[in-house]
């Protein structure tokens, strides 16, 4: 019977395995220009043939899954089937252990990645830890976390990009940015605006926790839930992106920066002064794929930006600096619509740089 059980699990966890293609494959391309987008080198070369049969890696996948133990199984099984949507334990497993497909060798944390993730991973540089996960901040554990859905694909960005918006353009804060400061609440690192279209929807969401999910349909859910917001908006536009927000984006406050995770099925569009060249006149907006983080904001960055000349640096609340970003549809050079007031679900999230 025990063994009976194992092999459904090792079974199920098969089935579950990430599709060849990878995450959010068919939105590549969508908009034309993949300039700008947040892929990551690895993710635009052509799929390899070294990986090996997919009978080989399959037999593989069941040998290495048949040594771990059976609440483990079920801990991965959990964390596969919902996608990351369910809370799931770290699965700690030997970081030692190698696995070899084909004429590539992959530790046993690198192989389950690839297996249940992202089926493209070349090397572990190209990955970031959640801060949820135990061996976060780690150095070479004797044990680690293998945990796909604890990992996110680190976001690599283009040099240079194509001038998708200019800063300038289309800059909006919300009325009350300065009476959160003033009201006596507890501290906060950032507040969270939700817009539709030119209207924003709800009040702002002051932010004290260090990380904040933000998300329209979350199971077991904690924090900014887009779903309960009352909206008045009857755009069919607005309420097909509002349905597709789903997981929707993790932000997280780490020592380095600050970082946004992609949790949905369809990229994200961020916009950000700390994301390009200091120098540069214009900001960019980044597109960001499921599965992919971003640090969308450096207070170190942030804290030396000195444009007296810029009237949008000179116009900032005291609140600190503005990061935009955009469910589904993006704005700017490349897309129909210029200005992110035009996009049917978008955040603005303001930081508190004092």
């Amino acid at each position: 019977m025990f063994r009976t059980k194992r092999s459904g699990l090792v079974r199920r966890l098969w089935r579950s395995r990430a599709p060849v293609e990878g995450d959010g494959e068919a939105d590549r391309g969508t908009h034309g220009s993949s300039g700008g987008c947040c892929m990551g080198k690895a993710a635009k070369v052509a799929k390899s043939n070294d990986a090996g049969s997919e009978a080989e890696l399959k037999a593989l996948t069941h040998s290495v899954l048949k040594k771990i133990k059976e609440k483990q199984l079920e801990v991965l099984l959990q964390a596969v089937e919902s996608k990351g949507g369910a809370r799931s334990p770290c699965l700690l497993l030997p970081s030692k252990v190698d696995a070899k497909v084909g004429q590539q060798s992959y530790s046993l944390p690198m192989l389950l990645y690839k297996v249940f993730r992202w089926p493209d991973l070349r090397h572990s540089s190209e990955l970031k830890r959640l801060s949820c996960c135990e061996s976060y901040g780690k150095i070479n554990p004797d044990l680690v976390c293998c945990n796909p859905h604890h990992m996110s694909r680190l976001c690599e960005l283009e040099s240079p990009p194509p001038p998708y918006s200019r800063y300038p353009m289309d800059y909006l804060k919300p009325p009350d940015s300065l009476a959160l400061q003033e009201s006596g609440e507890p501290a906060h690192w950032c507040v969270v605006a939700y817009w539709e279209e030119k209207t924003r929807v709800g009040r702002l969401y002051s932010v004290q926790e260090p990380s904040l999910d933000i998300f329209y349909d979350l199971p077991q859910g904690n924090g900014f839930c887009l779903g309960q917001l009352c909206s008045d908006n009857k755009s069919q536009l607005v309420q097909m992106v509002r349905a597709k927000i789903g997981y929707g984006i993790q932000l997280t406050r780490e020592p380095d920066g600050v970082w946004v995770y992609n949790r949905s099925c369809y990229p994200i569009f961020i916009k950000s002064a700390t994301l390009d060249n200091p120098d540069s006149r214009t900001l960019l907006v980044h597109k960001v794929f499921p599965g992919f983080s971003i640090k969308a904001f450096d207070y170190d960055k942030a804290c030396s930006l000195q444009r007296p000349n810029d009237h949008e640096f000179t116009q900032q609340p005291r609140t600190g600096f503005t990061v935009q970003i955009s469910f589904v549809k993006g704005w700017g050079q490349c897309y129909t619509r210029q200005f992110i007031s035009s996009c049917p679900c978008w955040l603005e999230v303001i930081f508190n740089t004092r």
